[in-house]
């Protein structure tokens, strides 16, 4: 699907006003009476220092700007295209983990700060360059086409040792060893998957609406068959 189509499709086609640069994008969108800021990534981004902050400079910008114009916190739609955090020794000395938790903190005190926080995966979600802003919102929904994933199974395979064709097997029953949205979804990881039939604003909107700042990501997996032992456990630790 032609980039134009998908943020037509997905906010109504005259409906948005985004901005481009490079692979990160920032704009607003506007479905009924619902307004909404949008930040995200394009072109199966890798994120670097850069990008990381971008992202963290454009929430701040949001959380800002709806404060000094008295006006009700605005959602903020994130879009993920990404492959992950950029794999450089350049990147890594630069302390590209410190600039992924400075994004972490960001969308947590766009949270404090009322803003409700909605992931749309519209294609890639790869590892920490998910994990440090897609990931962190209060419903995370994915598009027909999304590819999700934390590590590649050969990957996998060298870090833990396990062999490649046993973490094969194991994944045709075990969602965690498995990559795709539909396994995450099971997790608890993803909140709803949208079909091509789908009108994807209502989606959004409904989605919105039902977004809470509980984590519910636990009790999703232990409910879907995803995780058994995550909420249960939780539970344990909570209590004692």
């Amino acid at each position: 699907m032609k980039e134009q189509t998908l943020y037509d499709r997905l906010f109504g086609t005259r409906c948005h006003e985004l901005i481009f640069d490079g692979m990160f994008l920032h704009g607003s969108a506007k479905i009924g009476e619902q307004t909404m800021a949008v930040i995200g990534t394009r072109d199966h981004a890798a994120i670097d220092g850069s990008i990381a902050l971008q992202l963290s400079a454009a929430i701040l910008q949001i959380v800002r700007a709806d404060i000094a114009d008295g006006i009700p916190p605005r959602p903020i739609i994130f879009i993920v295209d990404t492959q992950g955090q950029a794999l450089s020794r350049h990147e890594e000395l630069l302390g590209l983990n410190g600039y992924f938790a400075h994004v972490v903190r960001c969308v947590d005190l766009a949270r404090r700060h009322g803003h409700a926080l909605l992931t749309v995966i519209s294609g890639e979600a790869v590892s920490g360059g998910f994990l440090a802003y897609g990931m962190m919102a209060d419903c995370i929904c994915a598009l027909p086409d999304a590819q999700v994933r934390v590590m590649d199974l050969r990957a996998m395979s060298r870090v833990t040792k396990i062999s490649l064709e046993r973490l094969e097997e194991l994944a045709k029953t075990s969602p965690v060893f498995a990559p795709g949205a539909e396994n995450f979804r099971r997790m608890g990881g993803i909140h709803e998957i949208w079909s091509d039939q789908d009108k994807w604003p209502e989606r959004l909107v409904a989605a919105l609406a039902s977004a809470t700042t509980t984590d519910t990501r636990a009790a999703f997996g232990l409910e879907r068959g995803g995780r058994q032992l995550a909420a249960p456990t939780a539970e344990l630790v909570a209590n004692s």
